[in-house]
């Protein structure tokens, strides 16, 4: 029986999967059947913690309009905001609500004002 050669295919596949595991520590770099471990374990990561990272900043976007919203009105929070802003139908998400309320408080006031001013309007009229 003749000697086969393997070919570059097998080669240029483990080099692929080595370029990927590059920066781990260890033997997570170094052998190929760790490294393809690694490699599985890393993606999902990667993908679980992109849907771990969506939620984490809405977290914080909710924190941080609850906080500057409760400064000015003791009554008034987070929650009611935006219930007030579903009623008036104001589309403003909850990231660009947390970028006016780091960059201009007063805006915000001024927003949370006007809504909860209309709103009462309306209830007390009967309206809603």
């Amino acid at each position: 029986m003749t000697r086969i050669k393997r070919g570059y295919v097998a080669r240029r596949r483990r080099t692929k999967i080595r370029l990927f595991a590059s920066s781990f520590r260890g033997a997570h770099s170094r052998l190929t059947r760790t490294i393809t471990q690694q490699k599985i374990r890393a993606l999902v990561s990667a993908h679980r913690d992109r849907d771990r990272q969506k939620i984490n900043f809405r977290r914080l976007w909710i924190t941080r309009i609850n906080a500057v919203i409760r400064e000015r009105g003791v009554s008034y929070s987070y929650s009611r905001l935006i219930n007030d802003l579903y009623k008036k139908q104001l589309l403003l998400n909850r990231k660009i609500l947390a970028q006016i309320a780091i960059s201009n408080r007063n805006c915000l006031y001024m927003i949370s004002n006007e809504i909860r001013i209309e709103v009462d309007w309306k209830e007390s009229a009967g309206i809603i």
